[in-house]
């Protein structure tokens, strides 16, 4: 179902409100955790925090959280311990949560003195649409309302994790086939968008595999197929398939594979 890489895992969606776009200069206003723990029981952190410095306007006008709404709040150390808590060692989902939301948190932490939670990976849903080739525009509400989430309350902390949490099951249930591998393998995938050639990162090494064809330049992992040589080796086929479909109608050519069954069976697994 393309759900096993998260077995066993806490996963939680996570969102900030901020006094604006600098992860060094800005402050959060209202964060939000929001999925399951390790027992698998729900989980939906959510509060405001006093910056202790003004709300700017134009950050105002976009979350709706105004100077007033925060006077007397506690600061952000207040809530550290429990943010840890939640944050390490867990999955973090969220939309530019890479780039944006856990340097904004980390810079956060390292104000206060304290050493940041380290997740124990990051699926970051911009990163995802960008290696699926979901069509542009790649901002969260253009995105839901793609896929059918509903987002009626656009940048609060918590409608934006509920959101991009949603948004995240959608996308490895629509791109099942890119999601077989380990967690380590998926985010390593997100980040430098290809999957590792190295034997040691792979677990056993290409030429350890089953071979589908007589040539071996398709091995068998698991039920999946994986491209032995090329330019392309070490990605699964239906990675291949998704961002450049040129190169398979090639592969699937007496010139790609030789071996006419092993092209059907290919054909097969991609129909």
């Amino acid at each position: 179902m393309g759900h096993e890489f998260l077995a066993g895992e806490a996963v939680l969606a996570f969102d900030l409100e901020t006094t604006g776009i600098s992860t060094n200069n800005d402050r959060i206003v209202q964060i939000a955790l929001v999925g399951s723990n390790l027992s698998g029981e729900a989980v939906h952190y959510e509060n405001l925090i006093n910056p202790r410095r003004p709300i700017p306007s134009g950050a105002s006008d976009v979350h709706g959280i105004y100077d007033s709404d925060v006077k007397g709040l506690a600061d952000f150390s207040a809530h550290a311990d429990e943010i840890h808590n939640l944050i390490e060692n867990s999955v973090i989902v969220g939309h530019n949560v890479r780039k944006f939301d856990m340097p904004m948190l980390e810079n956060e932490f390292r104000r206060i003195g304290r050493l940041p939670p380290r997740p124990k990976a990051m699926m970051d849903t911009l990163e995802i649409v960008r290696r699926v080739k979901v069509a542009r525009p790649h901002n969260l509400g253009s995105l839901c309302q793609r896929h059918g989430i509903s987002l009626d309350n656009a940048h609060t902390a918590a409608a934006d994790a509920a959101a991009s949490l949603l948004l995240f099951w959608r996308l490895i249930m629509d791109h099942s086939s890119m999601f077989r591998n380990s967690l380590e393998e998926i985010e390593r995938w997100l980040i430098h968008g290809k999957w590792s050639t190295d034997d040691s990162n792979l677990g056993r090494g290409l030429n350890d595999l089953e071979m589908l064809d007589g040539l071996g330049k398709i091995r068998i992992d698991d039920g999946h197929y994986i491209l032995a040589f090329g330019r392309h080796r070490g990605r699964h086929v239906a990675e291949v398939a998704q961002i450049d479909p040129s190169y398979i109608n090639w592969l699937l050519s007496p010139s790609g594979i030789e071996d006419e069954n092993a092209r059907k069976t290919i054909q097969e697994f991609l129909s």
